[in-house]
């Protein structure tokens, strides 16, 4: 049977790494090691503020997120954050099955084999979908840039520190600490 839907996706079993993106099964290559190691280094400062300070969730990789329907497309970021309070009021814990819409901020790490049409498809599918940040690491420029809906792309570097604005307030991070 082929997968379409959303449901269907969350149904399958274990049929490995994979997105749903308008309709159509994604397979996905597992990352190699560096791709987790930076993915760890983000999330887990990342996570740690989000809970100390009680704004909201962080999820690992693999997170489905439904972003639209009829098609269906779910899509797992290497990390997510969702606020506790939402306007839309969608609580991070009251989701079960693929969490409905985008979360606040979607990270992607980009792997080596990442084409950049791919990459920038993704970002926009984030933001139209409602997501308020998406950062996109590169490992091997070591930077990280953040897209917000309405501004152009920030590409921070290196001895930059990744700071959380008002979505994520207090957070700061040196971005070399990703790559340690």
């Amino acid at each position: 049977m082929a997968i379409t839907t959303a449901e269907q996706l969350l149904r399958a079993g274990d049929i490995g790494r994979c997105e749903l993106v308008r309709g159509e099964l994604l397979e996905m290559i597992p990352p190699g090691f560096e791709h987790g190691r930076v993915t760890m280094n983000l999330a887990t400062p990342l996570a740690q503020h989000v809970k100390t300070n009680r704004l909201g969730t962080v999820v690992a990789a693999e997170t489905g997120f439904l972003l639209s329907s009829e098609p269906d497309t779910v899509r797992a970021p290497d990390s997510a954050f969702v606020r506790a309070s939402r306007p839309d009021g969608r609580s991070p814990g009251s989701a079960r099955g693929y969490y409905p819409g985008a979360p606040d901020l979607a990270v992607d790490i980009l792997s080596p084999d990442d084409r950049p049409g791919y990459v920038r498809e993704k970002i926009s599918e984030w933001l139209e979908a409602g997501a308020l940040a998406v950062w996109v690491v590169d490992p091997r420029k070591r930077n990280l840039t953040v897209h917000e809906p309405g501004k152009p792309p920030v590409v921070l570097i290196e001895n930059d520190i990744i700071r959380g604005g008002t979505l994520l307030p207090g957070f700061e991070l040196p971005l070399r600490e990703l790559f340690v």
